[in-house]
């Protein structure tokens, strides 16, 4: 069995963390299959949603910390530090992926989001959350720093003093801590958590897919831009969706005071 899976239905593809017995640590495979998922998802236009998950109890519990530690025994100080920069940058394609990707991200998260697991939550555009979960940025128990775009997404998203906080001290949050905070959008009961998810997911895989899009890239290219570089951007966003099939049928739609019916186009 892979230890990542993707399923495609009704314009939603579901990518699966697959190694429950590890509480989905993030192996070599997985990586491996994550950029490749991602990469394709990116481009396929049948997926108009993204949902990531883990599989069994928990969402992702980080790296496979086993393995770094059969490494450590066997290398030296100048073979460790190779190694894991090279490990470090071979997830860096998967977030570059997530965050150009052309149309939603939702991060489904039932019971343990650690490290890594914060990491990949916090690079999707939204957060729906078991009530049970837990969050924990836990790299400082292990003697090291975040990694994974944490460092990028955190602050953003709960703001600098949170972010430096979760680093330092790796505490547990809940999942309406995190919510409170700013990186989890919505807190479901546990039992709901798989309706509600795909609940939201339909409504976005229904939505104008291409508009959705540009809102993500203009949200995020906010983050960087200059003001008067992000209203020529938001000028030249709304003239690119303009143009398309799902603008004319929304403008047709609340003329004739119906429903719009968008195809993504």
């Amino acid at each position: 069995m892979a230890d990542l899976e993707v399923s495609i239905a009704d314009g939603i593809a579901t990518v699966t963390m697959n190694r429950p017995e590890a509480r989905n640590a993030l192996s070599m495979e997985m990586r491996a299959l994550m950029r490749t998922a991602m990469h394709e998802l990116e481009y396929d236009d049948a997926v108009r949603c993204v949902v990531l998950t883990g599989a069994g109890d928990h969402f992702m519990a980080g790296g496979d910390v086993k393995g770094m530690h059969e490494y450590l025994g066997t290398a030296s100080e100048s073979e460790i530090q190779a190694y894991f920069v090279n490990r470090i940058h071979d997830l860096h394609p998967i977030m570059y992926s997530m965050r150009r990707m052309p149309k939603p991200i939702i991060a489904k998260v039932r019971g343990a989001a650690a490290g890594a697991g914060v990491s990949m939550a916090a690079a999707c555009d939204m957060v729906v959350s078991a009530e049970s979960a837990f969050y924990t940025l836990a790299y400082v128990h292990i003697g090291t720093t975040p990694d994974a775009s944490s460092s990028f997404h955190l602050p953003r998203a709960v703001g600098i003093k949170k972010a430096i906080e979760m680093t330092m001290l790796g505490d547990r949050h809940t999942a309406q801590q995190m919510a409170d905070a700013g990186l989890v959008n919505f807190v479901v009961p546990d039992a709901d958590l798989d309706a509600e998810t795909d609940k939201l997911a339909t409504r976005l895989a229904n939505g104008p897919t291409f508009v959705l899009g540009q809102g993500k890239r203009l949200m995020y290219r906010s983050l960087e831009n200059e003001f008067e570089s992000q209203l020529q951007f938001e000028a030249e966003c709304f003239a690119e969706c303009a143009r398309r099939e799902d603008y004319r049928e929304g403008v047709n739609a609340f003329v004739e005071k119906r429903k719009a019916k968008f195809t993504g186009k």
